[in-house]
């Protein structure tokens, strides 16, 4: 019987036991707590293999892009089930996969956001109202659907130290100048718990590679500035024949301040976003399973060692 569950939204309670009960059906399964919100959610990592490649696959770092966590979820459920059953996974053996790479996910880097999109904090609750004071400044983005921040109004995507402050002036001249439903940067790169946390646990594993699932769009950032990371474009191209989504140079107005952002400026290495499935955020669980199909090939071909 399956665990993960993709037939209702993924709250943060149940990212937090969906995990809990894979590290306990799949012991080789492991976790820990990387942080806490501002408003005491915790955000959970979740391992799989012992191997020498680190990586690491982030997702939900936006409210209502919360769809990404059960891809993340179900990915660690099928990889653990290929390994404890000696099978494959898109074609790949499981096991021989956990022995070439460890992999670092982080399904939730949001849960705060994520809970006030999916409905699991209720108006008329005092998160619920400070949030809608803030959206109060913003009418034209719907409330709650539109939300993308963390609860604090600041966009974790654009809260890191990779061109902060071109960031900082686009999104300032878009009116985004103040905490905000999406696009407010923050009073200062990695001062949210959540991003400082995230990259914080990047530095310490210093992996080969970073994926951030994001949606929508079908497309596949993997450029930053004017940094030439070699055997990016290759993967990146790799990752577009599995998936069929499209390999594309980051829009300017978004180009900056992200966690790929951020990781490519740092360690000279791939990092790439996935803007999965189409259409207006949030996506309908309807999409989920084109969904992961589409970004299957892609974590495993990330995890693969280098040729």
């Amino acid at each position: 019987m399956s665990i993960v569950k993709t037939d209702v939204p993924t709250t943060s309670a149940l990212c937090t036991q969906t995990i809990r009960d894979l590290t306990e059906r799949y012991p080789f399964c492991r976790s820990e707590v990387l942080t806490a919100t501002a408003f005491g959610r915790e955000v959970h990592t979740l391992v799989i293999g012992q191997g020498p490649r680190r990586v690491v696959y982030s997702a939900a770092h936006h409210a209502n892009e919360w769809i990404t966590a059960p891809v993340l979820l179900k990915f660690c459920e099928e990889l653990a089930e290929a390994i404890a059953s000696g099978g494959q996974i898109f074609g790949v053996d499981g096991e021989a996969l956990a022995q070439a790479a460890t992999i670092y996910m982080v399904p939730m880097v949001d849960p705060d956001g994520v809970d006030l999109v999916t409905g699991e904090i209720p108006p008329g609750s005092a998160q619920f109202a400070a949030a809608e004071a803030l959206a109060e400044n913003y009418p034209s983005i719907p409330f709650p659907e539109g939300w993308k921040a963390n609860l604090l109004g600041v966009d974790l995507n654009l809260n890191y130290p990779a061109g902060w402050l071109q960031a900082r002036e686009i999104k300032f001249s878009q009116g985004y100048t103040r905490p905000s439903p999406r696009d407010y940067v923050g009073r200062a790169p990695l001062n949210q718990l959540e991003t400082r946390a995230l990259a914080g646990y990047t530095e310490f594993l210093d992996p080969a590679l970073v994926l951030a699932l994001h949606t929508q769009g079908q497309v596949i950032y993997w450029q930053f500035s004017d940094i030439e990371v070699p055997g990016a474009q290759a993967l990146g191209e790799e990752f577009a024949r599995v998936s069929g989504y499209a390999l594309e140079e980051t829009p300017f107005a978004s180009a900056f301040a992200g966690y790929k952002d951020w990781f490519i400026q740092q360690f000279r290495r791939p990092g790439y976003t996935i803007e999965a499935g189409i259409g207006e955020n949030p996506l309908p669980l309807s999409q989920f399973d084109e969904i992961y199909r589409r970004c299957l090939g892609i974590l495993v071909t990330a995890a693969m060692p280098a040729v």
